[in-house]
């Protein structure tokens, strides 16, 4: 087997795609959201090839009570790779070739778009490459889906000024979350969903909260929040971070400032409820503070990857502004 070009030609070829003073005009891209298009033989699809994409990019998607892939890849035999069928918003092409080589293109035959363009000379060679290249696809495209959401979340924005007066915070969200809960010190945002809602809370701590920060502290505060400010159905039910599953921990940025990143699942004691959420804790060094931002979902018994794919690409839009002088 030949060994891969080395994937840094895959970053020339996606940024060289638009570097041209004039482009030439290309349609809208289209699918639904967190869809990849697989572009290869029918055979290499329920073989080989079409495992190891399945394995490597069809990853889970951290912190579900079930597990769902980050991505639904959807099949299309080559013949079919023309016309509309070319609008895919993120696609992996695969052809045979005697030149191996890795590609990375953006809107060539649809905008946005992301297209991956893998040729081997056998269906090892096209495997290795998506193995060495996993990373930087997943990455790619999530990004690619982040700012689409975003798009398509800016088509209706809420006018509500609640973070920017209570916490000097901007964060775009649509029209469809409203404020439920509006206290000194905390702020709830809700979305009727199918069988349940999104949600959106936040809050500031303060900065000494961060020295020696862990899983354990986390999920010390969240529950504390949860009793004062998230009740249940039932009386003296509350929401609390679930304790027979053990959140995904990571230390990661957010608005420009380092932050905390905790994925789990919550519960509420006492009752029967539960659901994902997703927590970042901020060290606002701006306004001299511990902000948190939190996203969860309430929605038996339906996928819940898109639902939580939302909140995060909302919380992304955040940005901290800085403190008016006296």
């Amino acid at each position: 087997m030949k060994k891969p070009i080395l994937s840094i030609l895959a970053l020339i070829a996606f940024f060289s795609c638009e570097s041209g003073k004039q482009k030439a005009y290309v349609p809208d891209s289209s699918g639904n959201l967190n869809n990849i298009t697989i572009v290869m033989q029918k055979t290499a699809w329920e073989g080989y090839l079409g495992k190891i994409v399945r394995d490597e990019i069809a990853t889970i998607y951290e912190g579900l009570p079930i597990d769902e892939p980050r991505f639904t890849l959807r099949y299309l035999e080559p013949k079919a790779f023309t016309g509309f069928g070319r609008h895919g918003r993120n696609v992996i092409w695969f052809r045979k070739d005697s030149l191996n080589s890795f590609q990375l293109a953006q809107n060539q035959f649809a905008r946005p778009q992301i297209l991956a363009h893998v040729r081997g000379e056998d269906e090892e060679v096209m495997g290795e490459y998506i193995k060495e290249n996993a990373a930087l696809l997943i990455g790619t495209f999530q990004e690619n889906e982040r700012v689409e959401k975003v798009r398509r979340i800016s088509k209706s924005l809420s006018k509500d000024q609640d973070f920017e007066t209570k916490f000097g915070v901007s964060i775009s969200y649509p029209t469809a979350y409203t404020t439920v809960k509006d206290t000194t010190n905390f702020l709830w945002l809700e979305k009727p969903v199918r069988k349940g809602t999104l949600n959106i809370i936040a809050y500031s701590l303060p900065l000494a909260e961060l020295e020696g920060f862990n899983l354990n502290r986390l999920i010390s505060i969240r529950d504390s929040i949860g009793a004062d400010h998230v009740p249940g159905r039932l009386p003296k039910s509350h929401m609390i971070t679930e304790k027979a599953y053990r959140p995904y921990f990571y230390a990661t940025t957010l608005a420009g400032q380092k932050a905390f990143l905790t994925k789990g699942m919550w519960e509420v004691k006492r009752d029967f409820m539960a659901g994902p959420f997703v927590n970042y804790v901020l060290k606002d060094t701006l306004n001299k503070r511990a902000f948190v931002i939190e996203g969860f979902a309430f929605a038996p018994s339906v996928a819940k990857r898109d639902y939580m794919f939302e909140l995060n690409s909302i919380i992304s839009t955040m940005k901290l502004e800085k403190p008016k002088e006296d």
